[in-house]
């Protein structure tokens, strides 16, 4: 179905290249073990992968941060709201805004194409394996010039 239109943003290889360089930052730098998600501009998933040894629990809660930092349209530990509007917010989005950090925007220039979430470390830690990543990324995206 080559006429069959398609959300602008990632591709799921450069979803998992995404997901794989989050784990890998964790793994360098000795973060406890991480799940690691990227979704798309719907906030769906489009990659989500957990490392050997992580909590159950990282793989939703790595969705979460992501879909946070997609709803902010920022970093999801930059949003900082009493705790009355989270719980708001918390309900219209049936648990899935946690303004901790560990989710960031996927961006090409001022485009969003996505977000990544981690979780499993410290909250500062995850942030720092997918923002790393996403980092990479583009920088790698720019070795290779445009497609």
């Amino acid at each position: 179905m080559p006429d069959t239109p398609r959300l602008p943003g990632l591709k799921s290889a450069e979803a998992d290249w995404l997901v794989r360089a989050a784990l890998a930052v964790g793994a360098e730098r000795g973060f406890p073990p991480l799940a690691v998600a990227v979704i798309d501009v719907a906030g769906e998933v489009i990659a989500l992968r957990r490392a050997d040894g992580g909590m159950p629990m990282t793989s939703r809660i790595a969705v979460a941060k992501a879909r946070t930092a997609l709803y902010a349209l920022k970093p999801s530990g930059l949003i900082d709201l009493p705790g009355g509007i989270v719980d708001g917010i918390q309900h219209l989005y049936r648990g899935d805004f946690v303004p901790w950090a560990g989710g960031v925007l996927v961006t090409d220039g001022e485009l969003i194409l996505g977000a990544a979430g981690a979780s499993g470390a410290h909250a500062v830690e995850d942030e720092e394996a997918v923002r790393t990543a996403v980092q990479r990324w583009q920088e790698s995206r720019s070795a290779d010039g445009p497609e």
